[in-house]
């Protein structure tokens, strides 16, 4: 599988341009799925209006309005309820996953649940994350991002990356996501770790990682 890994969607020319080669066609001969999930775990977007802004294209951060050739939706917390013969099929047929923010920890417990995480390995489809979305790909997302609380407690998420990712650098709206912050948090990670902005994004392709970025953003090394 590709990942995309962004802070807050497809903010610019280059990340667009970035998904478009991953994709390897035009967005709008594309299929996509999105997945609201992450979502309903964090109290500032969902369940509710936000949850539908995102599964309508009427996001603030452009992923579902790009102009695909279809968009359905995968909700994860109904799919242990139904035969896998329903799903898994339409996951394995479509051009790309679009996973919306929300909380990390929330949206990693259901991914399991749901066997989605044992699917992505598998598809030949791209991941594009968003926030929690993105992070939920790394080892562990770190204390300082820990809202909902899974069964098992802890911060592990699917390790399907080997790095780990700090959204929203230096956003206006978190005054707490600073790059001293930023250090600090890394400094509790199991191995590298990004910083990033919204204007950011990680490509991840056969695990090789390449920035794009039209913003700013840091490594830490471990």
């Amino acid at each position: 599988m590709k990942f995309l890994l962004t802070s807050g969607g497809i903010n610019n020319k280059s990340i667009l341009d970035a998904l478009v080669d991953m994709l390897g066609k035009p967005i709008a001969d594309s299929n996509a799925l999105c997945i609201p999930t992450a979502m309903y775990g964090h109290p500032w977007v969902g369940p509710g209006v936000k949850a539908w802004q995102f599964i309508s294209g009427k996001e603030e951060n452009p992923m579902v309005s790009l102009g695909w050739k279809s968009v359905g939706v995968l909700e994860l917390t109904a799919l242990p309820s139904i035969d896998e013969n329903r799903w898994k099929p339409l996951v394995q047929e479509t051009d790309v996953l679009l996973v919306s923010g929300g909380d990390a920890l929330y949206l990693c417990h259901w991914m399991r649940q749901s066997g989605l995480a044992d699917l992505l390995p598998s598809l030949n489809s791209v991941y594009v994350g968003m926030s929690a979305g993105s992070m939920v790909m790394a080892p562990n997302i770190g204390e300082y991002f820990v809202g909902w609380t899974p069964p098992e407690g802890g911060d592990e998420t699917l390790r399907l990356v080997d790095f780990s990712i700090f959204p929203h650098l230096d956003h206006e709206m978190l005054p707490g996501n600073t790059i001293a912050t930023a250090e600090r948090w890394a400094a509790e990670m199991q191995g590298p770790a990004y910083a990033i902005d919204d204007q950011t994004a990680i490509k991840v392709i056969d695990g090789e990682v390449e920035v794009v970025s039209e913003g700013h953003w840091k490594l830490f090394s471990p």
